[in-house]
C-alpha cells in the first residue's frame, strides 16, 4: 500500500509527528509532502492519504483547508486519515471538526488528536507575547500523545 502524507507545520511539531507516521506505517511506499513547499501534490498513485496540520488561534493552516476543499471528491476515494496537533485539550475535538469538512471526517478511517508542543524558542516576538498573555506559559513544553499517534498508525496500516 502506498501512502501520501500531506501536512503543514509552523514550528516543527507536525513534522515530528509526520516522521513518526512515515517510520511507523512502514508498508509499501510512504511519502510526505509539506504544502508550504508543494501546494498541489499529485496523489492519484497513492492508496492512502493522510492529512495533518497544527492549530493556531483555533484554526488549522489555510492551505490544509484549501487542499481538502479542492480535492474532496478524490480524497473520498482513498483510505483517508486526518490529524491535528493542538495544545488546548478541552477544545481538541471542536478544533478537529473545524479543521476538516464533515464529509471527509465521516469518510476518514483514522482521526488523530495528537496533542502538541509549545516551542517558545521557535516563536517570533508576537507569538511569544500571545502565549505568555493567553496561555500564561513562558517555557517550552510538550504534550504530544505518542499512544494516539501509534493507534493512528495501526488503523492506517
Amino acid at each position: 500500500m502506498n501512502t501520501l502524507i500531506v501536512y503543514m507545520t509552523q514550528h516543527g511539531t507536525t513534522r515530528k509527528v509526520v516522521d513518526r507516521l512515515v517510520n511507523g506505517i512502514g508498508t509499501g511506499t510512504t511519502h510526505a509532502v509539506d504544502l508550504e513547499k508543494n501546494e498541489s501534490p499529485e496523489f492519484s498513485d497513492y492508496d492512502s492519504v493522510i492529512i495533518g496540520g497544527s492549530i493556531h488561534i483555533g484554526q488549522i493552516q489555510p492551505r490544509i483547508k484549501r487542499f481538502c476543499e479542492q480535492h474532496k471528491d478524490a480524497l473520498l476515494e482513498k483510505k483517508l486519515g486526518l490529524f491535528i496537533c493542538f495544545m488546548n485539550q478541552e477544545l481538541g475535538k471542536q478544533e478537529f471538526d473545524n479543521a476538516y469538512p464533515e464529509e471527509l471526517r465521516k469518510h476518514a478511517k483514522a482521526h488523530g488528536l495528537f496533542g502538541g508542543e509549545l516551542l517558545i524558542e521557535k516563536m517570533n516576538f508576537i507569538e511569544k507575547f500571545m502565549v505568555r498573555m493567553i496561555a500564561k506559559e513562558s517555557k517550552s513544553k510538550s504534550q504530544l500523545n505518542y499512544e494516539a499517534i501509534d493507534e493512528f498508525i495501526t488503523v492506517m496500516r
